[in-house]
């Protein structure tokens, strides 16, 4: 389909209300439309929310290595960037984690599996633990996520794990099973890290906020 060419008034209303341009300097329409379709393919579409839980406990501690000395349970990273809509990072987030150990059990008694990392001036996280257990209320893998960020909605999401038994192999296909989960976006690939040593897995999971 021929795309229709964006009148300069158009073009520039469009750079203003998506916070592209910000100065009244004149520039010229070749170098605004650069900027602009820079912005839009850094643009990032925000995380899909999903459910709280019950299992949610304040008090978390600022914690990057999650795992229980002793305790078996396949060894798992997991890392993101913190980003606003428009691609660019957010800083002063405060990334919130929890999830069950590997039998699929939270612990509510005390903080196993559980962080609230401090970001600061860093825009990207990442933390140190194990692939949760399955559990009958939700038979399928995940780890809860509250952010909180100056300037941003906060976000209650969860993380999904495509190699998940639950999903037969077929995540596109599968991730709505049973009603269980919300979001394809949720569900992310799970690299196998192979160090000859005992195997390690790693999942990315960026994390975009939107602006309050």
């Amino acid at each position: 389909m021929p795309t229709r060419p964006v009148p300069r008034r158009e073009f520039l209303e469009k750079c203003i209300t998506g916070g592209f341009l910000v100065g009244a300097a004149a520039v010229s329409q070749t170098r605004l439309f650069a900027a602009y379709n820079e912005a839009v393919q850094k643009a990032a579409k925000p995380t899909p929310p999903e459910v709280l839980g019950p299992f949610f406990k304040k008090g978390a501690p600022n914690q990057t290595n999650l795992r229980v000395a002793g305790e078996p349970g396949l060894p798992l990273a997991i890392s993101g960037r913190i980003l606003d809509a428009r691609g660019e990072p957010v800083h002063d987030a405060k990334v919130e984690l929890w999830h069950a150990d590997h039998r699929g059990i939270y612990d509510v008694h005390g903080f196993r599996y559980r962080s609230k990392l401090a970001l600061g001036n860093a825009t990207q996280y990442r933390v140190e633990t194990i692939m949760p257990g399955h559990y009958p209320s939700r038979p399928v893998q995940h780890v809860h996520y509250l952010i909180t960020a100056p300037g941003c909605k906060p976000l209650i999401t969860q993380l999904y794990f495509a190699t998940d038994p639950y999903f037969d192999g077929d995540p596109d296909r599968n991730f709505a099973k049973g009603g269980v989960v919300a979001n394809r976006e949720c569900v992310r690939p799970v690299m196998l890290l192979d160090e000859n040593t005992a195997p390690r897995t790693a999942v990315t999971f960026d994390l975009v906020l939107e602006k309050a």
